[in-house]
């Protein structure tokens, strides 16, 4: 039944009708291509040039790199605080809910300081919050008729009853603008609420985060719908399955409780940027005189 659990969530959370706002975001897709990288100035004697889809998967691989080595590691820490209150046995939610909710700050501000570009900043807090509205409002039990309510009593689950808290509360403080509310720390809080995995949660991230790349340029029109699908289908899986396989178990290194050797090791192997260029780009987005994206 879990596995049944997982399945239907991950159903839930890949379609592309969730109200997230990540359709208004191109990850520096839409600088990279006006800064000329989807050309080539070589002489027309030179040999063929790369065509649109070969610049599509190269600014897919380098884009998923560095997003998965800076974003992954808070989705995994978010996701471990947030299971842990959710399965604490002792003490009352409040409590549980405040020692989570400030250890999830203590991430969002460390994001928040990682994240040097601005443009990335005010995508990822829209999209954050976006996904704590969605959690309130559109994950949240209707009220049915009593033709429709299932069986049983109606007792709400401990589990459920923290979650809602949580997320309550973190989104609470996100609108009073007294936390971030990154979308990578929202997420893992999201998808533990939620009962997924915290390795399907990562797994399904960066493959959300591909697909809305994808998605970007059908609209920007460097590549077509058709073409869309089969990068999706043959070459986004190989380009996710090797980034997870990198930074599946990379943490934030904040968390640790061991000794000052263990935390520095976790902070080497934690989050980073790997490609400035990518990072130059997107800075510049805001500096386009059309533009279709925000960010």
């Amino acid at each position: 039944m879990e596995n049944d659990h997982e399945a239907y969530i991950l159903l839930l959370l890949s379609d592309s009708n969730l109200p997230t706002g990540s359709f208004v975001a191109s990850a520096g897709l839409e600088s990279y291509v006006t800064h000329g990288f989807f050309t080539d100035a070589a002489s027309p004697s030179a040999p063929p040039s790369p065509d649109k889809t070969d610049y599509t998967i190269s600014f897919l691989r380098d884009s998923l790199s560095t997003y998965a080595h800076s974003a992954l590691p808070f989705v995994l820490d978010a996701h471990l605080v947030a299971e842990e209150a959710l399965a604490e046995t002792q003490g009352s939610t409040e409590a549980v809910v405040d020692r989570a909710i400030g250890r999830l700050r203590a991430l969002d501000e460390l994001y928040e300081t990682m994240t040097l570009n601005h443009v990335a900043r005010r995508a990822s807090k829209s999209q954050g919050v976006a996904l704590l509205t969605l959690n309130t409002k559109g994950f949240s039990k209707p009220q049915l008729s009593r033709h429709l309510q299932p069986p049983g009593p109606a007792n709400v689950p401990e589990r459920e009853t923290r979650g809602t808290a949580m997320v309550d509360q973190l989104k609470l403080l996100v609108r009073r603008e007294e936390t971030h509310g990154h979308l990578p720390v929202c997420w893992g809080v999201l998808t533990a609420t939620l009962g997924l995995s915290a390795e399907r949660s990562q797994y399904l991230h960066l493959f959300l985060q591909a697909r809305s790349l994808l998605s970007a340029s059908v609209r920007l029109n460097t590549i077509g719908p058709y073409a869309a699908q089969q990068l999706l289908l043959h070459a986004v899986r190989p380009l996710v399955d090797a980034e997870i396989s990198k930074c599946k178990h990379l943490t934030t290194g904040i968390l640790a409780s061991d000794g000052p050797e263990t935390q520095e090791d976790e902070v080497i192997r934690g989050p980073a940027m790997t490609w400035p260029l990518g990072e130059i780009l997107a800075s510049r987005h805001g500096l386009q005189h059309s533009r279709i994206f925000n960010s």
